[in-house]
């Protein structure tokens, strides 16, 4: 099929998806027993808003967010502003969340960035900061794959047509010379897009025999006796890939330039906070996680998923470049424009202001 009909169908699917959110408050909040989650004493408005709201996963790759709102950093960041926080299950309902105002700042996936930037002719976003890297793996049934080549021939679960993880693994088969319909997921491998939430009972079930997912769905295959049979940070330089972007709404950006810089420098002491206090930090995510969902992760869970992520301010952009040729290569994108996704200006002032080193926009800045 043409790039150009699959971006229309694909496009077209991530316009229907409904809008599936838990909105989760972190404003003062009787949940939290963190003092900085509440507003200090003589605390003023930035730019006068009443709130910024915020949106997130409930994936562990979405750390510095969990931590930034269990822990209070937005809050204590934004002063008597009100952190508001909506969880999202997907990137597109996040993307059209954003493009309808219902969240001014987010952090998502590279692929759904590039998408709805690539949507909307370069006018509705903007990517301000990275948040991390990694924590994809390739998880199998060791009974029926002892090996990548007998990957092909498999049903292999990703979380969403078109998505971060899909991209990822339908450039993986081409690699190997394999053959598959980006949209329908027909061929030599069958691509399953299957929901993370149902994943490990589609693997118990047997209707999958493995998954290319994000943590902590990937560590919870393995509870279930799935084998990691490939990490995807072993098929990228340095072994560093962006799984988690923080993007904003240009609109908000340009009217509430001190908020977005208040967002930022919370999101910059959240992840020095992490990685100096891994343990610590990974219990406040879990935290936040049962908080949002209702349930935490196991320790068999939580662990080793943990482990396999780095939390970084680097939005990593020259690999957003290549995860979008990914997507052409797929089939799923036309040759995206990308020039100008990137402002990183207020996140490199607040990493001066830090003492820590400014990061580079890969050529795709505004210029």
């Amino acid at each position: 099929m043409p790039a150009t009909s699959a971006l229309r169908r694909t496009l077209a699917v991530i316009a229907a998806l409904p809008l599936l959110t838990l909105a989760a408050c972190g404003y003062g909040s009787e949940a939290k027993d963190d003092d900085t989650a509440k507003v200090a004493a003589g605390a003023k408005k930035i730019d006068g808003l009443d709130s910024v709201k915020i949106g997130y996963f409930g994936n562990l790759t979405h750390a510095t967010a969990l931590v930034g709102n269990q822990k209070g950093y937005f809050q204590k960041a934004l002063g008597a502003t009100e952190a508001k926080y909506q969880v999202f299950n997907a990137g597109p309902s996040e993307i059209e969340a954003l493009n309808s105002g219902s969240i001014d700042i987010g952090w998502i996936g590279p692929s759904p960035a590039i998408n709805g930037y690539t949507k909307s002719k370069g006018t509705n976003l903007r990517i301000i900061g990275g948040s991390a890297s990694g924590g994809v793996k390739l998880v199998v049934n060791p009974e029926k794959i002892k090996s990548l080549k007998d990957v092909k021939g498999k049903k292999i679960a990703t979380p969403q047509l078109g998505n971060t993880q899909d991209v990822a693994f339908l450039n993986w088969i081409s690699d190997q010379g394999w053959k598959v319909d980006a949209e329908s997921g027909k061929g030599d491998v069958s691509v399953i897009r299957t929901d993370n939430k149902v994943t490990p009972d589609a693997y118990k079930s047997g209707s999958i025999d493995g998954a290319w997912v994000p943590e902590p769905t990937a560590s919870k295959l393995v509870a279930e006796g799935g084998k990691v049979l490939l990490d995807e940070a072993d098929l990228w330089p340095d072994k560093k890939f962006v799984i988690t972007n923080i993007i904003v709404s240009q609109k908000f950006l340009k009217e509430h330039p001190k908020a977005v810089e208040a967002v930022l420098k919370a999101s910059v002491d959240a992840n020095k906070w992490i990685n100096t206090n891994p343990d610590e930090a990974k219990a406040a995510a879990n935290k936040q996680l049962e908080a949002d969902s209702g349930k935490a992760l196991p320790a068999d869970v939580l662990d080793p998923a943990w482990k396999s992520i780095q939390f970084t301010n680097d939005p990593l952009a020259a690999t957003l470049n290549t995860e979008a040729e990914h997507a052409v290569k797929a089939g799923l994108l036309e040759d995206p424009l990308l020039d100008g996704i990137y402002d990183l200006t207020l996140l490199n002032k607040v990493l001066e202001a830090a003492g820590e080193s400014t990061v580079d926009d890969a050529g795709l800045g505004v210029k």
